[in-house]
């Protein structure tokens, strides 16, 4: 990945900013002035909302390198080789197991601090 990103920043980008922010300023505004209408009514308004705010972010500079790097970051997922069932099983048993050990030798040596203190102290 480029440090740089090759979109370049237009002038305009801090009026879309702007714009987003008033956008989902008066979404929360306005939610909260119809509470009492149906939640669903309201989630719908509020994912059309959504959906505003991220063509009009995808139009800045900074929203296209983002979609840039989620694509990317796609690419590398699929490159990922995943464990299977058998090796994530195993896995997680062999966590399991040195959890449990630390936890018992965490206890046994507060036990013993315990035993030590209550000599001391009487």
């Amino acid at each position: 990945m480029n440090a740089k990103a090759e979109t370049t920043a237009s002038k305009l980008d801090p009026f879309k900013w702007i714009v987003a922010v008033a956008i989902v300023g008066g979404g929360v505004y306005v939610n909260a002035m119809y509470a009492a209408e149906p939640f669903l009514y309201r989630l719908i308004a509020g994912l059309a909302l959504g959906a505003v705010v991220a063509f009009i972010l995808m139009q800045t500079a900074q929203g296209q390198s983002t979609w840039k790097l989620a694509k990317e970051a796609n690419v590398e997922i699929r490159k990922v080789v995943w464990p299977n069932r058998t090796e994530t099983t195993q896995t997680t048993l062999i966590v399991v197991v040195v959890v449990l050990l630390v936890a018992l030798m965490l206890w046994g040596l507060d036990s013993g601090v315990s035993w030590i203190v209550q000599g001391v102290i009487g």
